[in-house]
């Protein structure tokens, strides 16, 4: 049972190319135009300034 979690550790919480790529991942969907990249730029914003207060 230990083996099995360490590998899922690996997988999916320790792996640094999966996180990296869950993160840029919504850029590229919005990135090709300006009103779609303002658009999720505000709501990031939104929902880091909601999440630190």
């Amino acid at each position: 049972m230990h083996y099995i979690m360490i590998v899922i550790a690996a997988i999916f919480v320790n792996n640094v190319v999966l996180s990296q790529f869950l993160g840029i991942c919504p850029f590229f969907g919005v990135s090709k135009k300006i009103d779609t990249a303002a658009g999720m730029g505000a709501a990031v914003t939104f929902v880091l300034a909601i999440a630190l207060w």
